[in-house]
């Protein structure tokens, strides 16, 4: 069984050698809406996949780093990334261009990190990510999967070159939860109350 949730976010960039001269040689902005859609044969005690609400912690604060920030390429020019820091509170550094299809890798990669490092406590079992889909526009969409984001074709990325702005992290419930999610920390899901 898939079941999706559905996140947002605001968002500036700049995709580099791109086709269209609007999208690579100027700032601008989407509307990005992103479906996290996991999977598993089996349902919980409370007869779910994964509890919704369970994503309402990391993962929608991983994912709102993006919100009303700027999202570049280490490699993009330094000129223009030291202008971005210098006037934007708000950014994201990634190893790799900021395009739809790229931010869904990324995106896959993290949340699947944050999976592969959470306890479980509600009978989950066999809960994977399916794919993320990157809305950039209502018009266009890129989905990527398992596959796509551990492809070495299409360039590995490695987690540890994306970095947050400090209002970013200190905008998170913990400040340090990206330099411990690296580590290889293990987060606990909630223990569900115990009904009296």
């Amino acid at each position: 069984m898939i079941i999706r949730k559905l996140f947002k976010f605001e968002n500036a960039h700049i995709v580099r050698d791109c086709s269209s001269d609007r999208c690579k040689f100027s700032l601008h902005g989407h509307s990005y809406k992103i479906e996290v859609l996991f999977e598993s044969k089996y349902l919980d005690k409370g007869q779910m996949v994964y509890d919704f609400g369970l994503t309402k912690s990391m993962i929608k604060e991983l994912i709102d780093s993006f919100d009303h920030a700027t999202a570049f390429w280490d490699m993009d020019d330094k000129e223009y990334i030291e202008a971005i820091k210098r006037h934007s509170a708000r950014w994201v550094s990634l190893p790799v261009s900021p395009s739809a299809e790229q931010f869904s890798r990324v995106i896959f990669l993290m949340v699947d990190k944050i999976l592969s490092q959470t306890k479980m406590n509600n009978g989950e079992k066999e809960v994977k990510l399916n794919s993320i889909i990157v809305h950039e526009t209502d018009t266009g969409y890129a989905q990527g999967d398992r596959e796509d984001a551990y492809s070495k074709v299409m360039g590995e990325i490695d987690l540890k070159r994306i970095v947050f702005s400090d209002q970013v992290k200190n905008e998170w419930t913990n400040p340090k939860m990206w330099d411990e999610l690296l580590s290889g920390k293990v987060f606990e899901n909630p223990k569900p109350l115990v009904k009296i």
